[in-house]
């Protein structure tokens, strides 16, 4: 009695064999618990098979699974494939199939990876004429491990390492354009997100605490779990505000953000905070002022879109899905309180003299009693 062919997705990794075996074995296994969570929330019905350098996914729901597997992190390409036994099996397929995939007018090639000698072993059995420049159609055929897999398309996948694989960060989250696909970037080198948003409420309306939950649940598609510090911080605004000069505020509050950051990622064993800074674009963001800020901290700030225009960053927001969140109104709880003539060029030691008329201590310490966090 003949095996029936399993049909599913092949899946190659992205960096992996960058890396040596034993880190290679610790992702490829942080990659199939990523996916089994995803494909699980989704719904579909599945099996994974995991081999040294692919895994499959066996199920008949491939539309519903590639939708899925495109947003999982450390994924190089996939496609739609059939698995066999044995070699016998899929000369017999290719052989009684291939009509379907190849019409009478078009050619075709045969890419084969491991084992080349089975080519004419196919080919034979297709009665089609063979273009190996530029085919119409491409049959691409593993081995692996004594298992064969056929496939006709490979799609982009998600890229990067998967998530897990390179510790924890905080990220900074204003509910703006900027800071979610921060948030994205991190996770694509493999670094699972924990979320840190400063909101002036019940000064203002709750618009931005409702933002980032919304943000959050489009984020939740590419990372299996999100915790959110929602920390209160109009006190330390109107303190600072009453205390110092208007065109070194915003410093101020960005300094005093960034202390708060690092007392909640020592606490959650992050390893750097995240913030979706791009050079220039606003007057805290000049390296002058970045310098200035990122003084205050011992911990490594990293600005995945330092160099990205905004017109990029609109165009990689609107691929995540979180442009039209982002854009919804709110009271920022920085510019709430702050005058439009901001200094470009702000002096450190004028900072620090500054800081020393706020009791930073007493406001941070008020910040963290007032933390809400949800997952």
């Amino acid at each position: 009695m003949r095996k029936p062919v399993k049909k599913g997705i092949i899946i190659a990794f992205g960096e992996l064999f960058l890396k040596s075996e034993g880190v290679r074995k610790l992702f490829a296994e942080r990659l199939v618990r990523n996916l089994y969570f995803f494909l699980k929330k989704g719904g579909a019905h599945f099996k994974i098979h995991f081999f040294r350098e692919r895994i499959f996914i066996e199920t008949n729901q491939t539309i519903k699974a590639k939708k899925i597997i495109k947003k999982v992190f450390g994924i190089a390409w996939f496609a739609e494939n059939f698995w066999f036994s044995d070699i016998n099996q899929l000369i017999r397929f290719v052989g009684g199939n291939y009509p379907d995939w190849i019409k009478k007018n078009e050619t075709f090639a045969i890419r084969v990876k491991k084992d080349r000698k089975i080519i004419d072993k196919i080919a034979k059995n297709i009665n089609r004429k063979v273009d190996l420049t530029k085919p119409d159609k491409e049959l691409f055929i593993e081995n692996r491990n004594n298992n064969w897999f056929l496939y006709f398309k490979k799609i982009k996948g998600a890229g990067g390492l998967p998530l897990g694989s390179s510790g924890k960060v905080l990220t900074l989250m204003s509910g703006g354009i900027d800071s979610p696909v921060a948030a994205f970037f991190t996770a694509k080198r493999g670094a699972e997100n924990i979320w840190l948003h400063f909101h002036s409420f019940p000064l203002v309306s709750n618009a931005s605490i409702e933002k980032v939950k919304e943000l959050a649940k489009v984020f939740l598609e590419y990372q299996p779990h999100l915790k959110i510090y929602f920390i209160p911080f109009q006190k330390a605004q109107m303190e600072i505000k009453a205390k110092t000069p208007a065109k070194y505020r915003i410093l101020l509050y960005r300094r005093l953000m960034f202390k708060i950051a690092q007392k909640i990622a020592e606490k959650e064993n992050c390893q750097a905070l995240v913030t979706g800074e791009s050079l220039g674009q606003v007057s805290s963001q000049t390296l002058p002022n970045i310098k200035i800020i990122e003084e205050i901290v011992k911990i490594p700030v990293l600005r995945p879109l330092i160099g990205f225009d905004k017109e990029e960053i609109i165009k990689l927001a609107k691929k995540m899905g979180t442009f039209e969140i982002s854009i919804k109104p709110q009271e920022d709880c920085c510019t709430l309180f702050v005058s439009k003539h901001q200094t470009a060029q702000g002096d450190l030691k004028k900072a620090k003299e500054l800081e020393k008329k706020i009791n930073t201590s007493r406001i941070i310490k008020e910040a963290l009693r007032g933390v809400d966090w949800q997952f």
